[in-house]
């Protein structure tokens, strides 16, 4: 388990790798502007998916993740 300092880290880089700087900056500050909660927004992200597509995906990211991490 990493800790919580290196999870923000990580999940900043993954928010400016898929949306830039600046867009990833504006998704904070959205997050942090409104009452959010986190279960009822992936509940309805994932609604149209099925178990195994939702799988397949996060094993797809998780190689991703593993490739970048040994060249690193």
């Amino acid at each position: 388990m990493i800790t919580d300092t290196e999870t923000k880290i990580k999940g900043f880089r993954v928010l400016v790798e898929a949306l830039g700087e600046i867009e990833a900056e504006r998704f904070i500050s959205l997050i942090m502007k409104e009452p959010f909660d986190y279960t009822k927004w992936q509940r309805n992200l994932l609604m149209d998916k099925t178990v195994a597509e939702i799988s397949g995906a996060a094993m797809s990211m998780r190689k991703e993740a593993e490739s970048r991490d040994k060249k690193q």
